[in-house]
């Protein structure tokens, strides 16, 4: 039941393995780098790569927080960010947090009604 606390060793991430990670689809990243302005990857030299670092996937994933799980429109995801960004973050933080355990239970359930 212990949560992994290591950071992933790796510093940069194409926007497929964000997609993957995240569960949205790249063409979703691609919209919410345009609209909003916290979001910005570094692009690779030379090429149109885009390389996200973890700090995008956390503004990523308050982003998605915003629009996927509460249903903000952008516009006001955009206002809920610039205005209380601290608010929104916690609050991301601990939504993560409660899925995480929801998920340890509905493992421990699967795991009980096993030996049942």
């Amino acid at each position: 039941m212990a949560l992994n606390k290591n950071k992933n060793l790796k510093r940069y991430f194409t926007i497929k393995e964000v997609a993957q990670k995240l569960d949205v689809t790249e063409s979703t990243l691609r919209y919410w780098e345009k609209e909003f302005s916290i979001l910005r990857p570094k692009i690779q030299e030379g090429t149109k790569i885009r390389l996200y670092t973890e700090q995008n996937m956390e503004q990523i994933k308050l982003i998605y927080n915003l629009v996927k799980v509460r249903g903000f429109k952008i516009a006001a995801a955009k206002k809920m960010l610039s205005a209380n960004r601290s608010g929104v973050e916690k609050t991301a933080v601990v939504l993560e947090k409660l899925m995480s355990v929801r998920d340890e239970l509905q493992a421990m359930k699967r795991h009980l009604d096993g030996m049942v």
